[in-house]
């Protein structure tokens, strides 16, 4: 599968290509709306994500331009709050939208369910619900119950708790954890990635009789359910 991203924040569009290209699609990343248009208009993409705010043509001007040659599904990105500026996207034809700042795994998701879609798979009811054990999070509302118990997390815990889920069962680094978090290379003098795991835990397993969150020593954390 191939994704175009159009962003001109050099940062994010960054952290969205190397995030994206681990998920195993293939990615090609344009900085304005005039070479963003022209690489969505005559390459073949699967999927567009496509921040509203662009020098040269901003994400309305082309998305409205695209959708004269072209249905390919669209994902808006945008900083702003405002309802007039998602039902504006969605109205030019917008598949789905986020706003900024956004957990990546959930944008992950938001992919995957457009692809099935335009695959012509219509997406189960819980594609946005990922599950462990007694463990499920809600991707779309942004929340997290264990056992019918609600989860009051952070947006950082949030974020957190979404990634080590996707990647249940297997050990992420502190490295990997602080770049798909926190967006930042890891500084080995700080702990902030394990005062933010020792949170998670104590939210996420000390109210339950069986842990989902597991320190690997020397390589990470992961979760996954340890049946006794």
């Amino acid at each position: 599968m191939k994704l175009l991203i159009v962003e001109d924040e050099a940062k994010l569009a960054d952290y969205l290509r190397k995030g994206l290209s681990e998920e195993g699609y293939a990615i090609d990343v344009a900085a304005n709306g005039i070479d963003g248009l022209h690489m969505a208009s005559h390459g073949s993409y699967d999927l567009i994500v496509l921040d509203t705010m662009l020098p040269g043509i901003d994400g309305f001007g082309l998305l409205a331009a695209l959708r004269q040659s072209k249905q390919t599904p669209v994902i808006m990105l945008t900083a702003r709050h405002r309802i007039e500026d998602r039902v504006r996207g969605l109205k030019t034809g917008a598949d789905d939208y986020l706003v900024k700042p956004f957990a990546f795994s959930e944008l992950v998701a938001r992919i995957e369910v457009l692809l099935r879609r335009a695959a012509g798979t219509a997406p189960a009811p819980d594609a946005l619900v990922l599950c462990l054990g007694d463990l499920q999070v809600d991707l779309a509302r942004r929340r997290a119950t264990r056992a019918g118990q609600r989860i009051d997390l952070s947006a950082k815990e949030f974020q957190l708790l979404t990634l080590l889920l996707r990647r249940k069962g297997e050990v992420l680094s502190r490295t990997e954890i602080a770049e798909q978090v926190w967006d930042v290379n890891f500084d080995y003098g700080t702990n902030v990635i394990d005062v933010a795991v020792r949170r998670l835990r104590n939210k996420l397993d000390l109210p339950f009789e069986r842990p989902l969150l597991h320190t690997v020593r020397g390589m990470g954390y992961m979760l996954e359910d340890r049946q006794p």
